[in-house]
């Protein structure tokens, strides 16, 4: 049987940018929703204009968070870093956001899948920090990055999963085939985050929160691309969702 609207655990997603918000542009944001609901929960849009005692307000009604991924780049000053000219340009109204999720979510034991820039938001909320660039400071011949704009097919390849991690459990095997877009990515994993998944060429593809049992989880993917055919996708969203009826509310 699926549950009714009001039976499903409110997930809350935040737009991607303040740009994209303010025009109404929401191809891209739309997949996290219909991932969310074709796994049983209810996604909730979180505004990226909110003021702090209403984002804090909206919070403390949900179940759990998904991070979405962006266009912009975390700011480099946040993790103590110069910025490289590669680095897109910030967007603070979405790392403010972010942060007052993580904050809630980390406080109230609440669930939290980060995806893309979500996964490096995590990590630079918990004190970690990013490769700027991966094609200018890593030697690979895998392509993360997806050149979308020339017309060119969506890059896939092989991730290793770490055994015995909640990603191989959910995967039910220790690598999988993964979607590629992005040209940042994990450097130093941040308090209490476990590497859990790497590229061939060493590149951090899945973080795991391991300071208490709460369900935290990071993908460099996007799964939410892949939700109608991947079963690792459809696991990570079902996971989510079914963590997330056991989480507590406070209205």
């Amino acid at each position: 049987m699926v549950p009714q609207p009001s039976q499903r655990p409110r997930i809350g997603i935040p737009y991607r940018t303040r740009k994209e918000e303010l025009s109404g542009e929401r191809g891209k944001y739309n997949w996290y929703g219909e991932a969310v609901r074709l796994a049983g929960g209810q996604p909730v849009e979180i505004s990226l204009r909110l003021a702090a005692n209403q984002l804090r307000d909206l919070a403390n009604t949900l179940d759990a968070f998904v991070l979405p991924g962006s266009p912009a780049d975390v700011a480099p000053e946040r993790y103590h870093a110069e910025r490289r000219p590669e680095c897109a340009d910030s967007d603070p109204d979405r790392e403010i956001t972010d942060s007052a999720l993580l904050k809630n979510a980390f406080a109230e034991g609440k669930p939290v899948l980060a995806i893309c820039f979500g996964v490096q938001s995590l990590n630079v909320f918990l004190s970690g920090s990013l490769i700027q660039d991966i094609p200018s400071e890593v030697r690979t011949d895998i392509q993360h990055k997806w050149e979308r704009e020339q017309g060119a097919p969506e890059p896939f390849h092989l991730i290793k999963i770490e055994p015995g991690s909640r990603l191989a459990q959910l995967a039910g095997k220790n690598e999988a085939r993964v979607n590629s877009s992005h040209h940042q990515s994990v450097l130093k994993p941040g308090r209490d985050l476990r590497v859990t998944a790497h590229a061939p060429d060493g590149v951090i593809e899945a973080l795991e929160w391991t300071g208490d049992a709460n369900w935290i989880t990071g993908v460099q993917w996007h799964p939410e691309r892949m939700i109608q055919d991947d079963l690792l996708a459809q696991a990570l969203f079902s996971e989510l969702v079914e963590v997330a009826r056991k989480a507590p509310v406070h209205p």
